[in-house]
């Protein structure tokens, strides 16, 4: 799966790297004395030479990299097959088919294309990129210093500042630790970081999460459990371009896949279509990992009335602007899953074999910065400022109700905080009423490395049916009115990998549908939670 162009990853990296120069002063030095062979290149406005592997502008973007060389025709296709390492690190789309160096399949197993990861598996050399102007500096190639023999890692020297794709593919120690890159701990061990694994090998992943205590305030009971096991395998699908599958297993109060997806590209402009399980609706939190939930548990108000199993799922996504500032998704699902997202285990309730289905359509656009709603709202370090709004609509036809809903997201980061609101609210048809949710979180990293704390707030608030049900059957029964807040400490044990949650929640909740009683619970939890 590619996370992105190599000409839009240097586009981008060229800034970072002229901010790191800036505040570092790290520059390029004159030659010694009388040689004026290495002397620093003369800087000019643009990159006026394409071909030279000198960066004439001094912004660390060189050749047909720079944007300023797109038009040179040093740096047009010539249609010749691209395969060979000299061709697979010259940063033009040689063969024309709209995929650059080791973006391009072809390029698969060239030496030009190996991460340190892959050479040191090998038994090889490890490459480190060289500086900018001088070698070629290609993002994991060979051509800048190479360092023989693997190094050896030692997990207490790491810094762990190098934990992203950017960092971890820019050619600069940026937390200067000693490594670069993929030579650096960090970059091997983050899950978020894809570009240091084994090229076009699958990748696995844990989560295990243990309530090490637990106490229910009500019941006057303590209760201790391994709560949850969550196996995930990624990997691209065999001979399709940028093309992924992930399936993923929960093993809780039952053993069961609960998310399947297969998704492939269509055209060469980001827009995807894939088949899944059926679990990505138009909310954020259910299609979200165990270690990706603030407070440890998605709210079950938010979108139990609103989100329910369906067998299986088509959608289609993409940018809509050229910058992916703005995204779409569309989908279309049907059958009646036993759980959300759950692949197989057909669920129908109380003897209603009535057809279930839905159609819906989501646009999520970035105001400033980028963020993904794969991502983690976990802080392990200070954020830059992001702000993503997300809008969707979609109809729905389950085994009692039938009902128009609408969901709005807002995501807010910067420095040491995340804030995130979600709202949720249908008109149900058959029974004719309004249903509201909403749900507002913030988590502050008030120890940097350390120590995350979180809250939450939320209610589900529904108006009388006007034509109350005959039959109230399971899926109407579980719709409970409901106030809600919770708060939560998370204390980062070993980097970000391994930490332990406190959490405390209160809940008002109606005792039995449409009863207008209610009745409160406490429940106090300390877990701990493990992911590789």
């Amino acid at each position: 799966m590619t996370l992105c162009s190599s000409t839009n990853l240097l586009r981008l990296l060229g800034p970072v790297a002229f901010v790191f120069t800036f505040l570092t002063g790290v520059t390029a030095s004159a030659a010694p004395d009388g040689d004026a062979s290495t002397a620093a290149p003369e800087k000019t406005s643009k990159e006026t030479v394409c071909d030279d592997n000198i960066d004439n502008d001094g912004d660390l973007v060189f050749d047909c990299g720079d944007n300023d060389c797109k038009k040179d025709p040093a740096c047009a296709s010539d249609g010749e097959p691209e395969n060979t390492p000299e061709r697979c690190e010259d940063w033009i789309d040689n063969d024309a088919d709209g995929y650059v160096d080791c973006d391009d399949d072809d390029c698969n197993g060239s030496t030009a294309c190996y991460g340190s990861w892959d050479t040191e598996m090998a038994g090889g050399a490890v490459p480190t990129s060289g500086p900018a102007g001088t070698t070629g500096g290609t993002v994991g190639g060979t051509t800048g210093g190479v360092v023989t023999g693997a190094p050896t890692v030692v997990a207490e020297d790491d810094n762990f500042g190098e934990n992203s794709n950017v960092l971890c593919s820019d050619g600069i120690d940026n937390d200067n630790d000693g490594r670069i890159d993929c030579e650096d701990i960090g970059c091997r061990l983050d899950t978020q970081v894809t570009i240091c694994q084994p090229s076009g090998d699958f990748r696995l992943s844990l989560v295990g999460r243990i309530e090490a205590l637990g106490y229910d305030f009500q019941e006057e009971q303590f209760n201790t459990e391994f709560e949850s096991l969550q196996l995930r395998v990624l990997g691209q699908m065999p001979f399709i371009q940028n093309s992924f599958f992930l399936i993923s297993s929960r093993v809780e109060k039952t053993p069961r896949v609960t998310f399947a997806l297969f998704q492939v590209p269509i055209g060469k402009k980001g827009h995807y279509f894939n088949i899944n399980s059926g679990g990505g609706g138009l909310a954020l939190e259910p299609v979200r990992s165990v270690h990706k939930r603030l407070l440890v548990d998605q709210a079950f108000y938010l979108y139990n009335a609103f989100e329910q199993g369906n067998g299986a799922a088509l959608e289609f996504g993409g940018p809509i602007d050229s910058k992916s500032r703005f995204l779409y998704r569309a989908f279309a699902a049907g059958g009646s899953g036993r759980f959300n997202g759950n692949l197989g285990g057909t669920f129908f309730p109380d003897g209603n074999t009535r057809y279930t289905w839905s159609v819906g359509g989501q646009i999520w656009s970035n105001i400033i910065g980028y963020y993904n709603r794969w991502d983690t709202p976990f802080l392990y370090t200070k954020s830059p400022m992001t702000l993503a709004l997300v809008g969707g609509v979609k109809y729905d036809q389950r085994t009692q109700e039938r009902y128009p809903a609408w969901n709005a997201q807002t995501i807010f980061r910067y420095w040491r905080f995340h804030l995130q609101g979600e709202y949720y609210g249908k008109r149900e048809l058959e029974f004719r009423n309004f249903q509201n949710a909403y749900n507002v979180q913030l988590g502050f990293l008030a120890w940097e490395k350390r120590i995350l704390l979180a809250g939450d707030f939320g209610q589900y608030l529904a108006t009388d049916f006007e034509s109350p049900p005959e039959d109230i059957q399971n899926s109407l029964r579980r719709q409970l009115q409901s106030t809600q807040w919770r708060t939560a400490a998370h204390v980062y044990l070993w980097r970000n990998v391994f930490f332990a949650s406190a959490v405390y929640q209160n809940r008002r909740e109606e005792t039995a549908f449409a009863e207008g009683t209610f009745a409160d619970s406490q429940e106090a939890r300390l877990l701990f939670t493990y992911r590789w």
